[in-house]
């Protein structure tokens, strides 16, 4: 049976240094990265990616003192892409329209700010907010879009770690060629710098990025890299089947090739670069190409000594030497580690690659680590590409759950 085609068709983001497609590639071609310090409660001020876009362009104030940064992120990300696709979605029928929301974890924030709220009065539980069992439920993100949309269909969020970007889009393409729904809203979403506990276990592990200058505080690959840096941001796309895209005229960013998703089943934090170079070749498999066929392989590389080395370790074995025309690049080192969002920003960095043939470099990169060097790997400065017709996109999580996503361009 031949499945439907999935397109892309909107795109809807906030990021820490830019708050649409237009703005965050700039910066990326520019060399603009969005870090700065934050004070964060407990532990002071630490380098932290932080989103600055106004709420209150698609929510009442009154929404957004009851919900979530989280749902404010979702649903300036999920009104910011039908905008861009241009779908008359008041005239959409709105059960046949999914909300799949990747999020690393939700819901610490409002409990760490709940619990020191009554730390004020003796921990008295009747000064805790009757608002937080649905601020804290796991589908609050994408509940909250569909509040504010009035979607009816199915709302939901997809608990895949720093693998829930590319969850989110992987899940809305099965569900639009099972025919569950003519239009999906989808990708991910992070409110991480709003919880202290993150950046606390982070510190624990020894993996909190440390520099005296936050633009060059996130450094995948680069010899003298040391940590994560805890990002906050968001990225949803529309997805709809090609003819449906086609019927109404949409412009289509690029077309869903192919997907893979696997589990190390090895360990709670370390990667397995076995397991990644295999979800990797599923991808590939999934989407009928071989390694020579992609353009761009953007990283998850999160800039942790030895996370980066293991994901180098993965893509040599599936590129090898053999990919002349295969560009290798990081968008982390930009804009931090988004989380649940990552996978989802990232692939939005490198969408316009298919328009203009840039590709956008790993910046404070001062001297690459021999481990981590690869063929291709484009470090500091944009380089032109002889072609891009295919983008891989890897995401990789705690508790070993991998994603690997493929786009490519549309042809009709």
């Amino acid at each position: 049976m031949k499945l439907p085609r999935i397109v892309i068709t909107g795109v809807g983001l906030t990021a820490p240094n830019g708050n649409s497609l237009a703005e965050f590639r700039a910066n990326l071609l520019g060399g603009v990265a969005g870090i700065e310090w934050l004070d964060v409660r407990y532990m002071g001020r630490l380098l932290a990616g932080v989103c600055h876009f106004d709420a209150l362009k698609h929510q009442k104030k009154k929404e957004v003192r009851v919900g979530t940064r989280a749902g404010s992120i979702s649903i300036w990300c999920a009104r910011e892409a039908l905008a861009d696709s241009g779908i008359a979605f008041d005239a959409f029928p709105k059960d046949r329209v999914g909300i799949y929301v990747g999020c690393t974890e939700h819901g610490n924030v409002e409990t760490e700010n709940e619990i020191f709220a009554i730390s004020k009065f003796a921990y008295d539980t009747k000064y805790w907010s009757h608002y937080h069992n649905p601020r804290t439920v796991a589908n609050n993100p994408a509940g909250e879009a569909s509040l504010n949309l009035g979607v009816t269909g199915p709302a939901y969020t997809i608990g895949a770690a720093c693998a829930a970007g590319n969850l989110g889009l992987i899940h809305a393409s099965q569900m639009l060629r099972l025919g569950e729904v003519d239009l999906a809203i989808c990708g991910g979403i992070s409110e991480s710098i709003h919880t202290f506990g993150i950046f606390a276990g982070f510190k624990s592990q020894g993996a909190l990025a440390t520099h005296e200058t936050p633009s060059k505080a996130s450094r995948p690959f680069d010899k003298a890299r040391n940590g994560i840096v805890v990002s906050e941001g968001g990225c949803l796309y529309t997805l709809e089947r090609l003819e449906d895209a086609q019927k109404r005229g949409a412009k289509i960013y690029a077309e869903i090739a192919g997907y893979g998703v696997n589990s190390d089943a090895s360990d709670y934090v370390l990667p397995n670069p076995v397991r990644q170079a295999e979800c990797v070749r599923k991808a590939l498999a999934n989407a009928g190409m071989d390694a020579s066929d992609i353009h761009i392989v953007n990283t998850h590389a999160t800039a942790t000594p030895l996370g980066d080395i293991q994901e180098c370790e993965a893509i040599r074995a599936v590129f090898g030497e053999g990919c002349p025309d295969t560009h290798i690049n990081n968008t982390k080192s930009f804009i931090g580690h988004c989380m649940g969002a990552a996978g989802a920003l990232e692939l939005a960095g490198n969408l316009p690659s298919f328009d203009d043939l840039v590709v956008h470099p790993t910046i404070n990169v001062d001297e690459l680590d021999p481990l981590c060097a690869l063929p291709g790997l484009v470090l500091n400065t944009p380089v032109k590409a002889g072609k891009v017709d295919a983008i891989l996109n890897n995401s990789f999580g705690m508790l070993g759950i991998n994603s690997t996503l493929i786009v490519k361009r549309f042809v009709s």
